[in-house]
């Protein structure tokens, strides 16, 4: 199968899986090695940061002349926001399956901030991660499971089954699976609707900013 895909499925691919593979690395590598594991996180955001700038003229999804009309960003922006309301009130224990692979609590041993961890943190949450997983999840996945050739298939010709697969999948990445859900199916919702990955990039961009800035203010680090 995988010998089959194409060159656009690798460059939408490869960013997804560094990334992936740097969180568990970080969840999974002994605290006791003399390095602050929390900073790999700012090397997962440069490796695949790396990796979007030097493929960037390969998505052709978030070329100049496919950025949103001005509607289309506030209507990004708005979902954006519901799906952030919604995902800091779905967390009832019936609503989480498992724990984080990687928490990331950015205080020091007295329980002060450490503000160089908050901002790597929240400008690769909200800045680099809408970009890579938007061009995995629904501009390849989604598309990918209507046809195999996921570069012809029009966002706005995506069937139901697609819509659902690529959500559940997605929604296995994430340990609060209904807001998972949710955000998913609103994500995927733009793209099929505008027929442009850019508002579901914002869209996705506002949620984790926003949940970036209540998680520091409120010190609900488990949401991050």
């Amino acid at each position: 199968m995988f010998a089959s895909l194409s060159r656009s499925a690798y460059v939408r691919i490869i960013p997804f899986v560094l990334f992936m593979g740097l969180l568990a690395a970080r969840g999974n590598l002994p605290q006791d090695i003399g390095f602050d594991l929390r900073w790999l996180y700012g090397l997962s955001t440069l490796i695949v940061g790396g990796a979007l700038a030097w493929w960037w003229r390969e998505y052709g999804e978030l070329a100049r002349q496919n950025w949103p009309a001005a509607g289309e960003i506030g209507l990004a922006i708005i979902v954006g926001l519901a799906v952030f309301g919604l995902w800091i009130v779905l967390d009832a224990p019936w609503m989480i399956i498992g724990t984080p692979s990687a928490s990331f609590v950015p205080i020091d041993a007295a329980g002060a901030l450490l503000w160089p961890l908050i901002a790597i943190r929240w400008i690769g949450a909200t800045l680099l991660v809408p970009v890579m997983e938007e061009l995995f999840w629904r501009s390849f996945l989604m598309r990918w499971v209507q046809n195999p050739v996921f570069e012809a298939v029009d966002p706005s010709r995506v069937g139901l089954k697609a819509i659902v697969l690529s959500t559940f999948v997605f929604t296995l990445a994430h340990t609060m699976w209904l807001a998972a859900v949710i955000a998913g199916l609103a994500y995927a919702l733009l793209y099929r609707f505008t027929g442009k990955l850019w508002v579901a990039v914002i869209a996705h961009a506002v949620t984790n900013g926003a949940l970036g800035i209540w998680v520091v203010r409120t010190g609900h680090w488990a949401f991050w």
